[in-house]
């Protein structure tokens, strides 16, 4: 996450970062499932589980959970692997960072898409 990405004090990343970033795991999934970008529909559920600073570096993944005529229900994950490490915390530098040792899920998410049937070019198995 960049400092422009922190919206608030102690350079606190926005939730809403992680939804974009779903967005986009999710457009990948429906283009290698339809062959079309598909639109979003709504979120079932999303659950913040821990604070995103900027100079995080965050992995987002998503899977296809149910397929319908037209709608694909998802799941998606943002996890931390690597943070920033200010010199208050041990770091030498403002360009500090740690690798961390397990990958901390900072964010969890259900929502589903649809894909029109005019609109589904191919059938292939998604990756995420």
């Amino acid at each position: 996450m960049s400092a422009h990405d922190a919206h608030y004090a102690g350079d606190l990343v926005d939730g809403a970062r992680m939804l974009g970033l779903f967005g986009d795991v999710a457009t990948e999934l429906l283009i290698r499932l339809d062959g079309d970008e598909g639109l979003f529909r709504a979120y079932e559920s999303i659950e913040f589980l821990a604070p995103v600073r900027a100079g995080d570096y965050i992995e987002a993944e998503g899977w296809i959970l149910e397929v319908g005529k037209t709608s694909r229900k998802m799941g998606f994950e943002a996890r931390k692997v690597i943070r920033n490490l200010p010199p208050s915390e041990g770091g030498l530098a403002e360009s500090s960072a740690e690798v961390l040792e397990s990958p901390v899920i900072v964010c969890r998410a259900v929502g589903t898409c649809v894909t029109p049937q005019a609109l589904q070019r191919s059938k292939r198995s998604p990756q995420g």
